[in-house]
């Protein structure tokens, strides 16, 4: 018999979350309901090991080198099971009976195609998971850096979409890539996801796809989980993390958008550089 659900993690140098995040599992899953693929992105921490020894149901795959986010969650998908997949972050912990929630949401709700849990911070504030599709002028504020320092300005409010009320079920544009549950006729309808976005966007681009597809994407509260947030790739420096960033914003726009918005965004690329290499500085001379 199929699990019920496939659930994938990508993991890159966060092992002990990584452990973290599969007794939340195993403390309330029933092996033949839930399927466990770990995609380890070459994270030379013995992970492999750690898997093999604790738990030796997990279905692993070890890469020799770190392909990115997309591409180790498609290898994982394209071995999954279930008629449900869940792509997951390492640094995530479950709340004990968030299976039986979800099976019984997407078996009373046919339709939602892609569904996103309410998503907490380690002080079980709420975190900000919904937004809606980013257009050229929240982008163009936020490659200026301006979200921390004017976020009530109406393009930023309006795509952060800060009113978001994260305490009912509702249609949305996008959730965030931490935790999705998706239904396998979705990637037969749209395919997988793109993996040429080595970070960031990826999971934009797959829902962007889905709504031109016609399908359903919910935010979901009535199951949840905590999430530590950027634990990998706050390990990257700085100016490394913003050009990962800038690559998967600019391939979106282009895939997505009309050029007009790709050439501006890219006038705004030089400054957007110059401004994180000197917050790069700040915070390295902060810190001795």
């Amino acid at each position: 018999m199929n699990p019920k659900i496939s659930v994938i993690i990508v993991n890159w140098r966060v092992r002990k979350l990584l452990e973290e995040c599969l007794r939340s599992i195993y403390r309330q899953a029933d092996a033949e309901e839930v399927e466990v693929i770990v995609v380890d992105n070459d994270s030379q921490d013995s992970t492999s090991e750690m898997l093999m020894v604790q738990f030796p149901q997990v279905k692993s795959i070890a890469l020799a080198k770190n392909k990115g986010f997309a591409y180790a969650n498609n290898l994982g998908i394209k071995i999954a099971s279930g008629q449900l997949i869940m792509l997951l972050n390492p640094d995530t912990v479950l709340n004990d009976i968030f299976f039986t929630q979800v099976f019984e949401y997407m078996a009373s709700n046919p339709n939602a195609a892609i569904v996103g849990p309410l998503i907490l911070n380690n002080d079980s504030s709420v975190q900000a998971s919904v937004r809606r599709f980013p257009d050229w002028r929240s982008q163009m504020l936020i490659l200026l850096k301006m979200k921390n320092i004017m976020p009530q300005q109406k393009w930023l409010a309006n795509y952060l979409i800060q009113n978001f009320d994260y305490q009912s079920t509702a249609e949305v544009d996008q959730i965030m890539g931490a935790a999705m549950i998706i239904r396998r006729s979705t990637f037969d309808k749209i395919g997988l996801l793109d993996s040429k976005y080595f970070i960031w966007f990826e999971e934009v681009d797959f829902c962007q796809r889905a709504k031109k597809h016609g399908l359903s994407i919910k935010f979901v509260p009535s199951f949840s989980l905590k999430h530590y947030g950027g634990a990998s790739f706050e390990q990257a420096p700085t100016v490394a993390k913003q050009l990962m960033f800038n690559r998967s914003m600019m391939r979106y726009f282009s895939k997505h958008q009309p050029a007009w918005q790709v050439i501006i965004l890219a006038l705004v690329l030089p400054v957007n550089l110059l401004l994180t290499a000197l917050y790069g500085l700040y915070l390295r001379a902060r810190a001795e």
